[in-house]
């Protein structure tokens, strides 16, 4: 396991950028879960505020009265609320401007109390904009899918004109559906789990989903479910994504306790899985995450978030991830 990622690649001819922004323009404390694009060689970026800090007990220490792993927010406002911000950046990966997507006019009273789109993708289809991630607002259990927005934005604004509420493939009788990874060259294409790999597409015309392809699972060595992550891109002749293994527990208190890896993930085009990387930890703690990916230039641009407290992309010359996936 690559147990610090980030070391690896800065000594290998890489970078790592922090995402930031004024605390005065945000609504809420926290960005997270940032998903990047390049469209027609310009770099969008969407990063997900909320209003509440992760707590979690590295090392398994110091754990809190409510748990190791901790959701700190507002007393008086118990609900996790989610904005969505995009951004373009420039050739050194500088954000040059940002807008918080309105989503007023197809905004509903939210009857859960997660509240937002939660962790989004960015996609690219039919010269549209879209952005896609789970919505857990719209009933009163809190049942998540996901859902797709088409965005108009130019640089002084952005707004939702469009939203899709995807119906899970078959009976729709699922809990939740989250982190299906759009396939960037298929549009309304995903890939809804890993391994065994299952695609599927949503027709917008019909508001249906079917699976489209659904390939044998394949046993590597030390690894566990292989979930979603990033968008899915075509890298070499093979497509590829980064996707996270998450080993969920109780501490010695009983209570709720995860560490999160990710994996570079290579299918052919009939979308069997041709290999995969080690494990990887972006900076060596147990909460981390990551939901974008592109290319740009000679590099893989890969985005990812700290704890939910903090964000960053990661520029990976293109050799080393495919010494990392051994094509």
């Amino acid at each position: 396991m690559l147990s610090s990622f980030a070391k690896y690649i800065l000594a290998n001819g890489g970078e790592i950028k922090p995402i930031i922004l004024p605390i005065s323009e945000l609504p809420d404390p926290a960005i997270m879960n940032p998903s990047i694009i390049n469209v027609k060689d310009k770099l969008l970026l969407n990063i997900r505020n909320t209003n509440y800090a992760l707590y979690h007990a590295e090392r398994s220490v110091n754990e809190h009265i409510w748990g190791p792993l901790t959701y700190l927010h507002p007393e008086n406002h118990m609900a996790l609320v989610t904005t969505n911000i995009l951004c373009e950046l420039d050739d050194s990966l500088n954000i040059v401007n940002h807008n918080i997507i309105d989503t007023k006019q197809l905004d509903q009273q939210p009857i859960w109390h997660f509240i937002g789109l939660e962790d989004v993708r960015l996609s690219f289809w039919n010269e549209e904009l879209f952005i896609c991630g789970v919505r857990r607002d719209t009933t009163d259990n809190g049942q998540g899918r996901m859902e797709l927005s088409k965005i108009d934005f130019s640089t002084d604004y952005a707004k939702e004109v469009s939203r899709d509420r995807i119906p899970a493939p078959g009976d729709n009788a699922s809990y939740c559906e989250k982190n299906w990874m759009p396939i960037l060259d298929m549009p309304y294409h995903f890939i809804k789990w890993s391994n065994p790999t299952e695609v599927v597409k949503f027709d917008p015309a019909q508001k249906t989903t079917s699976v489209v392809a659904l390939t044998e699972f394949k046993v590597f060595e030390n690894c566990g479910d292989i979930r979603g992550g990033s968008q899915v891109i075509r890298f070499e002749n093979y497509y590829m994504a980064l996707a996270h293994e998450v080993s969920l527990y109780s501490s010695e208190a009983g209570r709720k306790d995860g560490e999160y890896y990710h994996r570079f993930v290579i299918w052919d085009d009939a979308f069997n899985i041709v290999n995969i990387s080690d494990r990887i930890n972006f900076l060596g703690a147990k909460i981390e995450f990551s939901c974008g990916m592109c290319l740009y230039k000679d590099f893989v641009l890969v985005t990812f978030s700290f704890q939910d407290n903090a964000s960053f992309v990661m520029k990976i010359p293109k050799n080393i991830v495919k010494k990392l996936v051994s094509i």
